[in-house]
């Protein structure tokens, strides 16, 4: 990588799929690499602690002390993806932080590559979350997921227009199958030896988006 990766995921919304779309992409990168620093900003439980405790901290942006030291931690070009999946009820705060600091200014004067990537819904909670991040955020960082188990039809045109992350549904039985605390996607891939399955190939297509995201980031940085 040209630049050490630092993945946001996040959403001013509850139970959109934000924590499975971090547990998805912290497992990816540590199949990929070896190891991922996850950081779980979150107040309900079950959450990406309780997924990826091996790789993942707690962490809290409601003061000035809990912003510095997870930004002291992710702001560091030392090779190593992050992840930080952030709670709807640290949206507000968090990105006015960013914005107070200059964060992508920063990032890339430390040579980090923030993607930030919003996970989409219907509401004008979303629609005015997504618009201030649009003005805040330059159109190659930004990237809106669509969770189709979330948004069934199409994205609102704003949402729709700046770079785009699928995220295919699965049926509710599947659903519930890796909403266990001790599912791996990986581990599935790994041990399921039929490779037609609904979902080996459900996970393989999200990994390899992922691959397209990461290189993405190479050509945008190069």
């Amino acid at each position: 990588m040209s630049a050490t990766p630092l993945y946001i995921i996040c959403s001013p919304r509850p139970q959109v799929g934000k924590t499975l779309l971090a547990r998805l992409l912290s497992e990816f990168l540590l199949l990929k690499n070896g190891n991922v620093a996850a950081f779980d900003v979150n107040l309900k439980e079950p959450s990406l602690l309780d997924y990826l405790p091996k790789v993942t901290e707690t962490a809290d942006v409601i003061d000035t002390y809990g912003k510095m030291q997870l930004m002291d931690r992710v702001i560091v070009d030392d090779g190593l993806a992050k992840v930080i999946d952030l709670g709807f009820h640290a949206f507000d705060e968090f990105f006015k932080m960013t914005d107070e600091i200059g964060l992508l200014k920063e990032a890339a004067r430390r040579h980090v590559a923030p993607m930030i990537l919003f996970v989409a819904d219907t509401d004008r909670v979303s629609a005015r979350a997504h618009e201030t991040l649009r003005l805040q955020i330059p159109r190659m960082n930004l990237i809106t997921v669509d969770n189709e188990f979330v948004v069934r039809g199409e994205l609102p045109p704003a949402m729709a227009g700046g770079r785009l992350f699928r995220l295919p549904a699965l049926p509710g039985f599947l659903k519930t199958y890796i909403d266990r605390l001790n599912f791996s996607f990986t581990g599935y891939l790994r041990h399921e030896k039929d490779s037609s399955t609904e979902l080996h190939q459900w996970v393989r297509r999200n990994y390899l988006a992922f691959r397209e995201l990461e290189l993405s980031l190479i050509l945008q940085r190069s």
